[in-house]
């Protein structure tokens, strides 16, 4: 079993995954857009991305998939407002480098609500809201908490 967080997006999803890929090294294994749905399935995805009539525009994510190391970032555009509250995407690494350049790369445009330093847990750890309002945590373990 995997767990994978889902975010939705207010019609920027095309953005986040570009930031996502370049901030963490994430690689794109799915992208469909509302355009790629069949005419006579269009309303199935929309009673899950939406609960308006409204649906977004042909050229928005209907779905994308990123691999970040070993787990998954799940994706797609909304056409209702987004607000992520009571959860955060944690980042895990043994390497102090590749955390901290996570949480550079993830913090630019956002904002750092704890400052990366070093734990009595983790060899490195910060969390911040990326650019879009999603919540992270980035830690490094310690070789002893591995």
């Amino acid at each position: 079993m995997q767990l994978s967080p889902y975010l939705y997006f207010s019609g920027n999803c095309e953005e986040a995954i570009a930031f996502y890929q370049q901030a963490t090294g994430a690689e794109l294994a799915v992208k469909m857009t509302w355009g790629d749905v069949p005419a006579d399935k269009k309303q199935q995805p929309q009673k899950q991305n939406s609960p308006s009539a409204e649906q977004p525009a042909d050229d928005k994510i209907i779905h994308a998939l990123l691999h970040i190391g070993d787990g998954e970032l799940q994706m797609s555009d909304s056409v209702e407002a987004v607000n992520y509250n009571g959860f955060a995407v944690s980042l895990s690494s043994n390497d102090p480098a590749e955390g901290k350049r996570w949480f550079d790369n993830l913090s630019a445009g956002g904002k750092v609500t704890l400052e990366w330093e070093e734990t009595f847990w983790a060899a490195g750890f910060g969390t911040l809201i990326d650019k879009f309002g999603v919540p992270w945590r980035i830690n490094v373990n310690k070789p002893e908490t591995n």
